[in-house]
């Protein structure tokens, strides 16, 4: 499979050389920063996609793209794509316009899983929902599946695009690789997994310069929630039927992917001490959560093994050192293990909270808050008794608690990793280690608004209209206030009226224990957006954000995105020309915003908006389902994943990146 890789970068190489890509003024193909209009000056053939047959297929499903700089420190930036079709996350040189590599598992469409990176081999492997083990993770340590596959060392890989790579035949909850993000400096790369799992590459071991490129290591694999039963015997059929009119509910979905994610700047614990905080969001829709990841140690290599590899709880304190992460039905033992359990993909029945169940968690998890509608009149007129470690049920010590937290969207199954219920007889095993000793990764509900407004009600005392929030068409993309600390999460819709969505406000509260424990992140203001369906939110110039309003369960409203004020929320500008948006970008280069419009009314199409007076410049032409980007700063060209045919034809009927750039 190499040999066709090398093959295809010598003949994008010929193209461009032959496009003589230079700084000519109108060239449709060189690119230049003039003031002129924008224009598709070259197309990216994506390695080893083809128009029919298997293995493969046209590059028709792909999610996120992310520019970083190179992890030496020199060179050319890199563009990462996550490809649901090769079940890789693509990597292309954004100066060449070439693709450069494939970061990948050992099932992999694109090079055949020949270049899967290795794994840490102290990183335990996933356990689903069914307690079966699941490729979708690292197949280390006792990793076994009785279909054959065996603990080789390397990342299993993405599970691809569920059902249909068509966008509406896909089951995208259930698909990966998901969201990406970089460390600013290009050294570490995020991305999320189908499995309900973020995979942290490390991308300053892998080298380019060889032939074929060397894969970049997988230093950790962390569950943001329990896998699906991909690898069991009822596989997931019953999940895609369920995402078909059951919010996916059926028990083999588990916690859906892990998707959207953004990556704090330095944040300062009450301690005083220095963190880094990775926030991932699950589940799209249904009752999807956030989960506050600790990766300080991840990225500066430092601390124990078990800091910078993000171990099993129930590893850390010893009791043994290789546990899987995951459930553990009730009767089990660390002396059972690894016999019969794990299953080796054979179990029929999920694991059920019950006495003496268990879970063995991820050890830098520092928190989770759950959409699932809990406070106000859905909880007696009750609040979420913010005071308190954790989110309670009433009883006569907590008459102010509200439902278990976290609370799976199957009862009869564990959902996600927190560990705070504080009533055991709810949802038995959480907070109980398979070695006996307890934990807690504390957990909160989402913001309690008004059911007509959506406005912020008092959270402790919520009036007769309010209500805690939900996310029927999902949370989405997140970002970092520099000047507050604080995460802004977009909501498509909190309450029941779907022209109503908001961006919520997430102190993460590192190391605070003035509410008398872990109290863990919570919400703490939920700003309006009207006529919009916030899917994306970016930082522009100093404290404004871009909000993406995009188009959901049949709603289309007229094109919009807001500028708001990151600290008190204000709208300060609406933007008229464009909408129906999913990713948003910020290029410093050049002060502007691009938006990924692919259910603009009149077409998809790429728009273009000037950050400093928040004026809109131009739409550009993309293909069906563009709806991911990213721009270089340095040369300030756009790249565009595209579905096959329309502008990509002239160079790749497979499918391709686009790249625009001002004429």
């Amino acid at each position: 499979m190499r040999p066709r890789i090398v093959l295809l970068i010598l003949c994008t190489a010929l193209f461009v050389l032959l496009s003589g890509c230079g700084s000519t003024p109108n060239c449709p193909v060189c690119g230049t920063t003039t003031n002129g209009s924008y224009a598709v000056i070259d197309v990216i053939t994506v390695p080893e996609h083809n128009p029919t047959g298997e293995p493969g297929g046209p590059f028709n499903s792909f999610d996120d793209s992310w520019i970083a700089p190179p992890a030496s420190g020199t060179g050319h930036n890199l563009d990462f794509v996550s490809d649901r079709i090769g079940l890789t996350v693509d990597v292309f040189d954004t100066t060449t316009n070439l693709a450069v590599n494939a970061l990948q598992g050992s099932n992999a469409v694109t090079d055949a899983g020949n270049g899967a990176s290795p794994c840490d081999p102290t990183i335990p492997p996933l356990v689903s929902v069914y307690g079966n083990y699941t490729r979708f993770g690292c197949r280390t340590q006792n990793f076994h599946l009785v279909s054959g596959f065996g603990a080789n060392g390397n990342f299993g890989g993405f599970p691809g695009a569920q059902c249909c790579a068509s966008r509406g035949n896909g089951v995208n909850p259930m698909s990966g690789p998901d969201g990406e993000t970089a460390s600013p400096d290009g050294k570490f790369l995020f991305s999320g997994n189908g499995s309900s799992s973020v995979v942290v590459w490390d991308l300053t071991t892998m080298n380019l310069t060889a032939n074929p490129p060397t894969p970049p290591n997988v230093i950790a694999e962390i569950p943001t929630g329990i896998s699906g039963d991909y690898d069991g015997p009822l596989g997931i059929a019953a999940c895609i039927a369920s995402w078909n009119g059951e919010a996916g509910s059926a028990a083999n979905c588990g916690d859906d992917r892990a998707d959207e994610m953004a990556l704090s700047p330095n944040l300062t614990a009450a301690d005083g001490t220095t963190h880094q905080v990775l926030a991932v969001i699950n589940g799209d829709p249904g009752l999807p959560f956030i989960t506050f990841i600790d990766v300080t140690n991840i990225l500066s290599k430092t601390g124990t093994p078990a800091q910078q590899h993000c171990w099993g709880l129930d590893s850390v304190a010893g009791i043994p050192t290789d546990l899987p992460y995951g459930p553990y039905p009730a009767g089990f033992t660390p002396a059972l293990y690894p016999g019969t359990y794990p299953n080796q993909g054979t179990a029929t029945v999920p694991v059920a909270p019950a006495a003496t169940a268990s879970f063995n968690p991820p050890s830098c998890v520092i928190g989770q808050i759950y959409y699932d509608g809990a406070g106000g009149i859905a909880s007696a007129g009750a609040g979420l008794n913010a005071g308190v470690p954790v989110d309670v049920v009433p009883n006569a010590g907590n008459p102010l608690g509200t439902f278990a937290c976290p609370d799976p969207s199957n009862p009869q199954t564990f959902g996600g990793v927190s560990g705070s219920a504080a009533d055991a007889a709810l949802v038995p095993g959480i907070g109980t280690l398979p070695s006996g000793g307890t934990y807690t990764i504390p957990c909160h509900h989402g913001p309690i608004v008004d059911q007509t407004l959506g406005t912020f009600c008092s959270q402790t005392a919520p009036g007769s209209t309010c209500s805690g929030a939900i996310s029927p068409a999902g949370v989405g993309g997140m970002a970092w206030v520099p000047a507050t600390g604080h995460l802004l999460l977009t909501n498509a819709n909190s309450i029941a009226i779907t022209n109503i969505g908001s961006v919520d406000e997430i102190d993460p509260r590192l190391g605070n224990n003035t509410c008398g424990g872990p109290c863990g992140p919570v919400v703490v203001n939920s700003y309006v957006m009207p006529d919009c369906m916030p899917g994306s939110i970016v930082q522009g110039p100093g404290n404004n954000f871009l909000v993406g309003c995009a188009d959901h369960d049949g709603e289309a409203f007229p094109p919009n995105e807001y500028v708001m004020d990151g600290t008190t929320g204000a709208i300060l500008a609406t933007i008229w020309d464009v909408g129906g948006v999913d990713e948003t970008w910020y290029n410093p280069g050049d002060n502007r915003y691009y938006v990924a419009a692919r259910d603009m009314p009149s077409g998809p199409v790429m728009g273009v908006i000037d950050a400093g007076s928040n004026v809109w410049l131009q739409n550009i032409t993309t293909n069906t389902n563009s709806h991911s980007l990213a721009v270089d700063p340095g040369n300030n060209h756009a790249f565009v994943p595209m579905q096959a045919g329309g502008i990509c034809t002239t160079e790749s009927a497979n499918g391709c990146v686009g790249v625009v750039a001002q004429q």
